[in-house]
């Protein structure tokens, strides 16, 4: 059997999920004949977690009129028995056995402020019939929790006997925790993700100016990549003075376990989540 698995959003943040399917997937010596699709630079990382599996260049971006052409000729010629994605984005009109993972709706809910609010309105139109699209055109679907799949299976007006619920489970960090040296002895706070507006993050910077104020040595760590997000939030933090928030921007795998361990309290304020991986890989290292 001939199974190909779409790995274009390997080494994002979410991207971390086919990277990990693929490599646990390896360990497993399946008898199967797998070719996994990425971007040119993640091609030698994934042969190093998976060197019996075919790795094959593929330039066709998410959420793109090539995705819609170049990338379902690429499927094609593949003829594959079987294609997972493991996002919702795929050629709408592969007419092939597919099993599509959907982690949630709130990029159908939620607008993105750094976007063209037009231009991201658009897309979020067309996106949200493309999640109904394929929701009903795949063989099967994945979700990482029973919401996800009651939420799918009510949007798309689908069949819940069609969607499979399989937990995601957090890694162990395996590097040595590495100190933050601003942050050595201090107190603090810890979130770590996206600064979307579903993570509700600027009413977390307003409850932390309230907490402030019996609680003055304590500090707001905002752990992620920077980003135009990002930089409105820190807007947002500058206009409400907002004291002894920081913004860490990208930390590296040792730094995000010393952040973990040395926290004194996690902090998840999210409006809607499908899953909640941070939170897991916090309780996770706290009781290493």
């Amino acid at each position: 059997m001939k199974i190909v698995i779409d790995a274009r959003e390997s080494g994002t943040s979410t991207g971390r999920y086919i990277d990990k399917l693929v490599e646990y997937l390896h360990k497993q010596k399946p008898d199967f004949d797998f070719t996994v699709l990425t971007m040119p630079g993640r091609v030698s990382y994934l042969k190093s977690v998976a060197p019996d599996f075919k790795i094959v260049q593929s330039t066709y971006k998410e959420f793109s009129m090539a995705e819609q052409t170049g990338f379902l000729k690429q499927l094609k010629a593949l003829n594959a028995d079987l294609v997972h994605f493991g996002m919702t984005q795929q050629p709408i009109f592969y007419q092939g056995k597919v099993v599509t993972t959907i982690h949630d709706l709130t990029t159908a809910r939620f607008t993105n402020p750094a976007k063209n609010r037009l231009v991201f309105k658009i897309k979020q139109m067309v996106y949200r019939w493309v999640i109904k699209k394929v929701a009903r055109k795949s063989y099967a679907l994945i979700t990482p929790s029973n919401f996800v799949k009651s939420d799918v299976a009510q949007y798309a007006k689908i069949d819940l006997d069609k969607i499979a619920v399989i937990y995601e489970a957090a890694d162990k960090i395996n590097k040595l925790a590495e100190p933050l040296p601003n942050l050595v002895g201090k107190k603090f706070l810890l979130h770590v993700g996206r600064p979307l507006p579903h993570k509700n993050l600027n009413r977390l910077i307003d409850a932390f100016i309230k907490l402030k104020a019996t609680h003055p040595d304590l500090q707001l760590v905002l752990a992620g990549k920077f980003d135009d997000n990002y930089q409105l939030l820190k807007n947002y933090a500058v206009k409400k003075s907002a004291k002894d928030v920081i913004f860490t921007d990208f930390v590296s795998e040792g730094q995000l376990r010393w952040l973990y361990e040395q926290a004194t309290a996690y902090v998840f304020p999210s409006l809607s989540e499908g899953f909640g991986l941070p939170g897991r890989c916090h309780m996770f290292t706290r009781s290493l």
